[in-house]
């Protein structure tokens, strides 16, 4: 919270994979500006209210939507930031593991915003989709992670455009390398994990890697009145990764 902003004092926001990481940082920034916070993931959250939700099931996300307003009574933030990430090239990944991939990371997100959108209407609300800068590129071995961050990136557009009028904006944030508990325990698998961090540090213009709050700072942004004219948009947030040309 930078000098003592309270842009969300009494609104409520949903934000699912908010126990961990990237989700875990945007709840506490929305909370630290005056938002009620409801997150939604598996298993139980000790910092915030919580609904336990498994969005692999497709009748979770008009669960989780219910559940909030039966619990809030409203709805003006909705951050889709669960996903996953399973690494395979297409020829070497089951049908079944494309499925629940898609399922969480794309189909979710899409029923959570079906079921939200009458509630936002209500509110003239604000959703922000978590992308990744592997919806605009792609890294080795993530064919289905890749198709579901482009999918959700273009949905983020589609959404814009047909609930625009309505004074619902949708917008999608696509975070490069992110200091998250899963990137460090990923880095730890390297036999010399300091030797990649300098390596990954190098391909920064900005000299570092990303903090899960450089993101939550964004998407409040984005969620707030003053990005009131921003909509339909997928915002890049990566230390100028995907702008610098590789050298040989």
């Amino acid at each position: 919270m930078s000098g003592g902003n309270m842009r969300f004092a009494g609104k409520v926001a949903l934000v699912t994979g908010g126990r961990m990481g990237i989700g875990q940082a945007i709840a506490r920034r929305l909370r630290d500006e005056g938002a009620r916070v409801i997150t939604a993931q598996r298993g139980r959250d000790a910092e915030f209210e919580a609904i336990e939700a498994d969005f692999a099931d497709p009748d979770c996300p008009a669960v989780a939507i219910a559940e909030v307003i039966a619990r809030a009574g409203r709805l003006d933030v909705l951050v889709n930031n669960a996903g996953f990430m399973q690494e395979a090239r297409a020829e070497d990944m089951s049908l079944s593991d494309w499925n629940r991939m898609i399922a969480i990371n794309l189909t979710a997100p899409f029923l959570l915003i079906k079921a939200a959108l009458p509630h936002l209407r209500e509110s003239r609300g604000a959703i922000i989709n978590i992308g990744s800068i592997e919806g605009i590129g792609c890294n080795p071995h993530h064919a289905a992670y890749s198709a579901t961050k482009a999918g959700l990136h273009g949905l983020t557009r589609a959404i814009a455009v047909d609930h625009g009028a309505e004074g619902i904006r949708c917008n999608a944030v696509a975070p490069g390398w992110i200091d998250t508990d899963l990137a460090e325990a990923y880095i730890d698998s390297f036999p010399d994990p300091a030797a990649f961090r300098a390596g990954i540090a190098r391909i920064h213009p900005v000299g570092r890697t990303g903090k899960p709050e450089d993101v939550a700072a964004l998407v409040a942004w984005l969620a707030s009145e003053e990005a009131g004219f921003v909509a339909g948009q997928v915002w890049t947030i990566d230390g100028g990764r995907m702008v610098q040309l590789s050298l040989p």
